[in-house]
């Protein structure tokens, strides 16, 4: 099944993504793709008040992992952009994450395609400039 929404400024994408946060179930994994820039980050604050997490989110960029324990689930926020080999995704342990008890959220997740399970839940936000400078196209595809 697949969902599209149309985001005209970064309220609405915080939003989108706290009303899937909202709906999300325990080992969901979340897969967010677009360009640098697009929002992702914005997205995941959103899902991680929609889970009502109380801390900061942010992106893992350089930690590659984020862990928040505060909320009605726990989120592991995920950020590959830096993953040079899958492989390296094994020294994290990203299996007990993936299949644990919380929810994932994996920005740049084709980065390490190989490594996602089929039932993985696939968000794509793009721009389109023609709409306007903050308008995104966000694609929900579910299994």
């Amino acid at each position: 099944m697949t969902i599209k929404y149309d985001a005209y400024s970064e309220d609405d994408t915080k939003n989108i993504g706290r009303e899937l946060g909202k709906n999300a179930s325990q080992g969901e994994l979340y897969c967010l793709d677009g360009d640098l820039g697009v929002g992702k980050t914005v997205f995941a604050k959103g899902f991680a008040e929609g889970l009502c997490v109380k801390e900061t989110v942010d992106s893992p960029t350089f930690t590659i992992l984020k862990e928040y324990t505060d909320g009605r689930l726990p989120l592991y926020h995920f950020d590959v952009y830096r993953i040079a080999d899958p492989d390296e995704m094994l020294e994290i342990g990203y299996e007990d994450f993936f299949y644990g008890d919380g929810v994932c959220l994996v920005e740049w997740a084709s980065l390490i395609e190989e490594l996602i399970p089929e039932k993985a839940i696939r968000i794509n936000i793009e721009k389109d400039n023609e709409k306007g400078f903050d308008y995104r196209k966000i694609t929900v595809e579910r299994p």
